[in-house]
């Protein structure tokens, strides 16, 4: 009897982990991911994206901005490690990617012909165990789906984040965290729709700086124009001289200033 109530407190403590209140925020076994983001982090258990499950990410439209709020965390990919972005709908544009620090060497982009490949390819990524993230564009999937992925998540105790279109919000999902997404003025608006934890009262309102540390071109305008520093120092431009590099979106090439006949490049917009 007395070793029964020797355990008693560590198995209380044990417990703590596996079950959460709807009054709190429930406290995760495995620290999260910090997302880059110091007032989504704090709305978030663990303190950023979930580890070994699955978080869905609904957006409007491709670009809203999903990946800005992504960037942080792929720039934080440790050595010996890899991030796996899995069918992307667009081509990824490497120098964007760069400018705001992802270590290119240990990015993998994989494409698909089907939905169905993208998730034998997500799985094939959580069970390598050599992934600190996958990221899985995904619209087609079912319940059943979704599960063999969440325990895949699971098995491999690596974050796996699904961009997924918005008007599947009322689709039931295993994910542990489920985020809309939507665009503001400077960055977006986050709405989490589950979490383990109470419902938060509103949207959060996230920057999203843009990269090469220029002023965004939806911001508010500067007091002053940025001037260069000096005659030899172009370091700090004028927003409008920014390069095609600090300012493209990470998911879509820049189409190049060489002019040519009018539909050529109307695939790329």
């Amino acid at each position: 009897m007395a070793a029964f109530a020797a355990l008693a407190p560590s198995s209380a403590v044990s417990l703590d982990n596996l079950i959460w209140r709807g009054d709190r925020l429930a406290s995760a076994a495995t620290p999260g991911l910090p997302t880059g983001h110091a007032q989504l982090d704090a709305a978030l258990p663990g303190g950023g994206w979930p580890v070994g499950a699955l978080t869905e990410l609904l957006v409007p439209h491709v670009g809203v901005g999903e990946l800005g709020l992504l960037l942080p965390l792929l720039a934080q990919i440790p050595a010996q490690r890899r991030a796996v972005c899995i069918a992307p709908p667009n081509q990824l544009y490497a120098p964007a990617l760069a400018a705001a620090g992802v270590p290119l060497d240990r990015l993998i982009v994989v494409h698909t012909a089907s939905p169905a490949h993208a998730r034998w390819a997500a799985r094939q990524a959580l069970n390598s165990r050599s992934c600190a993230v996958v990221l899985l564009w995904l619209a087609a999937a079912d319940m059943g789906a979704l599960r063999r992925l969440q325990l895949a998540a699971e098995e491999s105790a690596t974050a796996l984040i699904l961009i997924r279109p918005a008007n599947l919000a009322a689709q039931p999902s295993p994910a542990v965290l489920r985020i809309a997404l939507a665009g503001r003025c400077g960055g977006l608006e986050v709405r989490i729709l589950k979490r383990r934890g109470p419902q938060l009262a509103g949207p959060l309102a996230i920057d999203l700086p843009w990269p090469g540390g220029l002023p965004r071109p939806d911001g508010p305008e500067p007091a002053e124009p940025l001037q260069p520093a000096g005659p030899g120092d172009v370091s700090v431009l004028r927003p409008a001289a920014a390069s095609p590099i600090s300012s493209a979106h990470a998911l879509v090439r820049p189409l190049p200033t060489r002019s040519g006949p009018a539909n050529l490049h109307a695939r790329a917009r």
